[in-house]
């Protein structure tokens, strides 16, 4: 297993490849398991260290892990403050609703990150507009959590 350390718009990946079958790469970014398609197949009689061709597959797949994508559509909700995620994780728990009051402090969603519980709290004081996220979505950094007005 070869491990690769990343950094792609100032956010950090590591990288395990796992194994490479023909085209197909499973591959582990941030302990998250993904299935990378090549272009083309390795050979591995060519190439016996592998170092050079798996890097590429790598590339790709730094961006795949992009539940940040829900941010995006985030910018069709620019009115209000976002609550970002500090560190990448699974969330296991939404403490709030849309129209719900909160304040600066309060628990807003729960984030599971290196086996432990973590509380994300809102910095703000408003109203609820928008939840980005899921029970069981897997987050990055930097991902919008929810919208407070």
């Amino acid at each position: 297993m070869n491990k690769y350390q990343y950094k792609v718009q100032g956010v950090d990946y590591d990288v395990e490849i796992e194994e490479v079958e023909g085209n197909i790469a499973k591959v582990n970014v941030n302990g998250i398991p993904f299935e990378i398609e090549m272009q083309r197949p390795i050979n591995a009689a060519k190439h016996p260290t592998m170092a050079k061709p798996k890097v590429e597959p790598a590339k790709p797949a730094a961006p795949t892990p992009q539940p940040a994508a829900p941010a995006r559509p985030a910018a069709a909700t620019a009115a209000g403050n976002h609550v970002k995620a500090p560190l990448p994780g699974t969330i296991t728990d939404i403490k709030v609703e849309v129209g719900q009051l909160v304040n600066a402090g309060d628990t807003v969603v729960v984030l599971e990150a290196m086996k432990m519980q973590n509380n994300i709290e809102s910095e703000y004081s408003g109203t609820v507009t928008a939840i980005k996220v899921s029970r069981g979505d897997t987050v990055m950094e930097g991902s919008i959590l929810v919208t407070v007005s």
